[in-house]
């Protein structure tokens, strides 16, 4: 079976698109504690990659960027307020380049052939999910290790998203709920640092309208 590196925050649509692929890749999972807000989703990473019986897990700690960042979003800064609707301060600044650099150098030295993140339809207004960039990166990427490619030392890896393929969230949520049942109400998508999802945050809304559009009744527990 073909080997594929994922990121995998422990959120909704990175343990749904884990679902998608398991059937077809050996998955290794690798999750970023990046000096987010919501660290919590270290430890629900840890518990779906059990669940799902993932290859390898690892658990990268790059808190450094955080004092990169300085200001420039909620994410990662305390003392900014998290919006309750897409704003631009949402965006951390190219968070998935970031990531996706590591888990290529993770891929390439797993002689994996894909390398996964769980950008979906909805995503567009986040410019590094869109299917523009994954492309250029994993072009980019390729060209930095073109000379193992052609010794046949590294094999070409393909960036591949939810979004690539013309998913929506509440496309992969079906899938995932189809899986996992009731455990899907486990994964977590609040931005805040907070025990239970807060509820109002933008991340915690689209939760909330990506379970009306799938017909699924939302059992997560929010403060609001």
């Amino acid at each position: 079976m073909k080997k594929a590196i994922i990121i995998f925050s422990g959120g909704l649509d990175s343990v749904c698109t884990a679902i998608h692929l398991k059937s077809r890749f050996e998955l290794y999972a690798i999750t970023f504690s990046y000096g987010q807000k919501a660290d919590q989703e270290i430890k629900i990473a840890k518990h779906f990659a059990k669940i799902l019986k993932l290859k390898e897990h690892k658990i990268v700690n790059i808190e450094f960027m955080k004092e990169l960042y300085e200001k420039t979003n909620v994410l990662t800064n305390s003392k900014m307020k998290i919006p309750s609707k897409f704003d631009y301060s949402i965006v951390v600044p190219i968070r998935n380049a970031v990531f996706l650099s590591i888990a290529s150098a993770w891929a390439f030295s797993k002689n994996a052939q894909l390398v996964a993140y769980g950008a979906h339809k909805g995503d567009q207004r986040y410019p590094d999910c869109r299917p523009s960039f994954s492309r250029l990166i994993e072009r980019a990427f390729n060209e930095g290790e073109i000379d193992g490619i052609k010794q046949n030392l590294r094999k070409k890896i393909n960036v591949w998203t939810p979004f690539m393929s013309g998913l929506s969230k509440s496309d992969l949520l079906k899938i995932g709920y189809k899986r996992l049942g009731d455990e899907i109400f486990k994964t977590w998508s609040c931005y805040a640092n907070v025990k239970i999802h807060c509820g109002s945050c933008e991340s915690c809304n689209n939760r909330k309208v990506a379970f009306l559009k799938a017909k699924i009744y939302d059992k997560t527990e929010y403060k609001n």
